[in-house]
């Protein structure tokens, strides 16, 4: 009974959640520092059920990794507004209505988690990340002398973690 009065070692660490970094390519423009807040991967399994007489069984079915939602605040320059536009016009040519080739809107992006020093020790990549759902270029208001945010959402094909 003693044990559960104990607490947890402080010889360990834990991951805090203000110390991270996302990368994005360098051909997109969005800047590590002018993030404001993401999530981790996250990743949904389906369970297949099998009936059998009068009970059930379930295995594993498929499997998909969630949409991650990232904000970043924007600037005058480097705009930031500008890098996530021209990203969109990889997917999506409002002018001319044209579509962009999944190859070349796909975008590699790490998330790395970073001990008090800044070095990294966890590392994730996600692969072939697309924009999906709704991209925000902010909201504006008279009465607030707050930073302009942008909002979006990007669609992992696959995430692994490196470390």
């Amino acid at each position: 009974m003693a044990d559960l009065l104990l607490k947890a070692p402080l010889k360990y660490e834990p991951l805090r959640k203000n110390r991270w970094f996302l990368r994005f390519p360098d051909d997109i423009g969005i800047q590590v520092w002018a993030l404001k807040s993401a999530a981790k991967p996250k990743m949904t399994i389906t369970a297949v059920e099998m009936d059998f007489m009068n009970t059930k069984t379930y295995v594993s079915g498929k499997y998909h990794w969630n949409a991650i939602p990232i904000i970043i605040r924007d600037f005058i320059a480097p705009s930031q507004s500008q890098a996530l536009m021209e990203w969109v016009r990889l997917h999506a040519e409002s002018v001319t209505g044209r579509m962009g080739y999944n190859v070349g809107a796909a975008k590699n992006v790490t998330i790395e988690m970073v001990d008090p020093t800044g070095v990294v020790v966890q590392k994730w990549t996600c692969r072939n990340c697309i924009l999906t759902g709704e991209v925000d270029f902010g909201a504006l208001d008279y009465s607030e002398d707050g930073v302009t945010e942008l909002s979006f959402s990007i669609q992992p094909q696959d995430c692994i973690l490196n470390f």
